[in-house]
């Protein structure tokens, strides 16, 4: 009997640890101070000490710096980047342009914001007009089609150049409108986005080489810029290479720090509130503590199942099951456990999801397809490229497997490749 109750006084401990685990857990490595804080706000015992304040607290003057894509040193410069940019996102950007003169009345500014509601992650108009129409019908604003046109091709004179066309053709059109070409030269540079395949008739034009100069400056993707920069990635984990030696560190100087102020003695032992309280103080440090021997655990068995990779190989198929298995955890459990989450090693930055790929044939993965997708891709002929069909056909050659092309076009367009005849204009105007 005393056993059976010391089981049970065991297992209430773990779950309520547990119940913290994992929304720490699941919380990405930058938003961890703010899930503490959630967690503790009715705390009175529990502070929670930034990791990124307590590195500022020496330092009398903050330095400017660039753009971040990602984060993993320990430097107090880089902390305050992390803390002091702020870098507008696309959408952000784009509604603070509509206002006059371009936009002069409500009715076009609510028109224009419709628009860039319905713009895709490339930044091109793509949606249902009638749905649109109808939308907009709901806030008041009732318009046909043409009055919706007019209103988007003022978006040429927008930034990023490009954004709110409705494909790559329109998208360097509007660059063109929005460039400092006019007249004739304006006249020509239309002529050659349309026939950008024979664009080397027009070099008998006196100003070829100006108008051609300012069309390969042309941006084929509009938020090209926003993609590389609006997120901030901050590595759970840190791989390390030297001689053939594979060591892995968490990168725990971003823990913020979870500090128990000492209860008066008195309170303790009057009051079961502040001994719940404190209980539960203790238990969010197991809990933070938990976290960190978590994802250590899921480092280290990356590394040891993905060592060909880590070594200039590929990613092997591995299943979140297995990972499940060893945890104890569904499968559910652990992919909203993982998500959001990077690690860095000499190859790159790499969400640890993409280690757990889908096997398509044997030791075959969709990732190793796709690296070799963007292979020959990057290699192809640039007078004739690759279509979908071919792609398939060496895909298939290359690892010995039956696919069929419409999975080679979603994997082409997972990657962001445009499609062959688009990659064909594009590398015309760059030749």
């Amino acid at each position: 009997m005393a056993k059976l109750r010391q089981n049970i006084a065991v297992k209430s401990k773990l779950s309520s640890t547990l119940k913290s685990w994992l929304p720490i857990l699941q919380s990405p490595i930058n938003e961890l101070e703010e899930t503490l804080g959630k967690i503790s706000q009715d705390n009175p015992y529990i502070e929670i000490e930034s990791a990124f304040s307590t590195s500022l607290q020496n330092l009398s003057q903050p330095k400017s710096s660039k753009k971040i894509t990602r984060h993993t040193k320990n430097s107090i410069g880089e902390k305050i980047e992390l803390l002091t940019i702020y870098e507008k996102s696309l959408i952000e950007t784009l509604q603070e342009q509509i206002n006059p003169p371009l936009f002069p009345t409500i009715r076009s500014q609510k028109i224009a914001l419709a628009i860039i509601d319905n713009l895709d992650s490339e930044g091109f108009f793509d949606c249902d007009m009638q749905i649109l129409l109808s939308n907009l019908a709901k806030i008041g604003i009732t318009c046909d089609e043409e009055e919706l046109q007019r209103v988007r091709q003022r978006f040429c004179h927008l930034e990023p150049s490009g954004v709110g066309a409705k494909d790559l053709l329109e998208c360097l059109i509007f660059q063109l409108d929005a460039s400092n070409l006019e007249g004739r030269d304006y006249e020509i540079g239309l002529q050659i986005i349309h026939n950008l395949e024979n664009h080397a008739k027009f070099k008998k034009y006196d100003n070829y080489e100006k108008v051609m100069k300012v069309i390969r400056d042309f941006a084929r993707i509009p938020s090209l810029d926003f993609q590389e920069d609006s997120n901030v990635v901050i590595a759970d984990i840190i791989i390390m290479q030297e001689d053939g030696n594979i060591e892995l560190k968490l990168n725990d100087s971003y823990y913020p720090s979870v500090l128990i102020e000492k209860p008066r003695k008195k309170d303790v032992q009057e009051d079961s509130f502040f001994k719940n309280k404190l209980k539960e103080a203790r238990d969010l440090i197991d809990a933070l503590d938990m976290r960190k021997a978590t994802i250590k655990k899921i480092g280290l068995m990356i590394v040891e199942y993905q060592y060909d990779f880590f070594m200039g190989g590929e990613i092997k198929p591995m299943k979140l099951k297995d990972l499940a298995d060893e945890f104890g955890h569904s499968p559910s459990t652990i992919s909203r456990a993982i998500a959001n989450k990077f690690l860095e090693c000499n190859r790159g930055v790499f969400p640890i999801k993409s280690f757990f790929t889908t096997a398509i044939d044997g030791d075959t993965s969709n990732a190793s397809i796709k690296d070799f997708l963007n292979e020959l891709i990057k290699n192809e002929d640039k007078k004739k490229p690759l279509s979908d069909i071919k792609i398939l056909e060496l895909i298939e050659k290359r690892f010995t497997l039956k696919m069929v092309r419409r999975t080679i076009t979603k994997y082409r367009k997972q990657l962001g490749i445009l499609g062959s005849s688009q990659r064909k204009r594009m590398y015309e105007i760059s030749i």
